[in-house]
């Protein structure tokens, strides 16, 4: 991409050692497009959506707008009910975002029965679910910049 995508990385830091994993995944991934990205931390997966929409109409520190985002973290299910609510609301409010606004969104937030599942899919050794979010925000970007091209031809 010649005019790589300004990027806005939320992560939950509910798991900071999964975050810390899944951000250099989509930091590796943002940078070799040739992108830029700024990163906002947020206590947990249900406050993802809310960043988003705060940094949809913001600009970042280098006062360009922010081409797409991605939303990194984890939820692992416990005895109740309270992994259901998250994942899904969690997961709702960021395409319901993305459909509404036109937002190109990566949603890397892991949905795992146990802390072992989140490593492997957090490591960039192993499943690399950071970098896949990282390259649906990217490869949307694109697709919304191309779209956008072709309308004003």
């Amino acid at each position: 991409m010649a005019n790589g995508p300004h990027i806005l990385i939320v992560e939950a830091r509910f798991y900071e050692d999964i975050a810390d994993e899944l951000f250099e995944g989509a930091r590796a991934v943002i940078e070799a497009a040739g992108g830029t990205f700024e990163r906002v931390q947020v206590p947990g997966v249900f406050e993802i959506p809310a960043a988003v929409a705060m940094g949809r109409k913001k600009r970042g520190k280098s006062q360009r707008a922010f081409d797409g985002f991605v939303a990194l973290g984890c939820v692992i299910r416990g005895e109740t009910s309270h992994y259901d609510v998250v994942a899904n609301e969690s997961a709702r409010g960021l395409t319901d975002l993305s459909v509404k606004h036109e937002l190109a969104v990566g949603n890397g937030i892991l949905t795992v029965d146990t802390k072992a599942q989140a490593d492997v899919r957090a490591s960039r050794y192993g499943r690399d679910k950071g970098g896949d979010a990282a390259r649906a925000c990217v490869a949307m970007v694109e697709l919304k910049r191309k779209l956008n091209s072709s309308k004003s031809k």
